[in-house]
């Protein structure tokens, strides 16, 4: 969350949308497709068998392929895979997250706190 988050934050998004999206989504200024999406990915990251039909066809009606629609399966998966590795060895968020703002990285912290500098 802190490196994909941060990332959005400052390249995308501003801190505060950022903070808007992790805390509700569905508030967010977010289009159809973005929330689709997100939607998808947190299913499979979740509990991919979860995942209908309905929802890959709510994505080819926003107008995604079958290879975005695989795109976004494989990265919440890989995704998953990794935080269950890092996790499972015990690490830490690197201490440069520290330095993120405030909110922005309170809404970020999920798991385990940044490790000392």
């Amino acid at each position: 969350m802190l490196a994909h988050g941060s990332y959005l934050a400052s390249t995308f998004y501003d801190e505060e949308s950022v903070v808007g999206i992790v805390s509700n989504r569905g508030a967010a200024n977010l289009d159809e497709t973005d929330l689709a999406v997100m939607g998808l990915a947190e299913k499979v990251a979740g509990d991919a068998l979860s995942v209908t039909q309905e929802d890959v066809d709510r994505l080819k009606r926003l107008g995604l392929s079958d290879a975005e629609i695989f795109d976004v399966v494989a990265a919440a998966a890989a995704r998953a895979f990794l935080t269950k590795v890092l996790d499972g060895l015990g690490f830490q968020p690197d201490s440069a997250f520290a330095e993120l703002a405030p909110e922005l990285r309170e809404t970020l912290v999920v798991g385990r706190p940044i490790a000392d500098a």
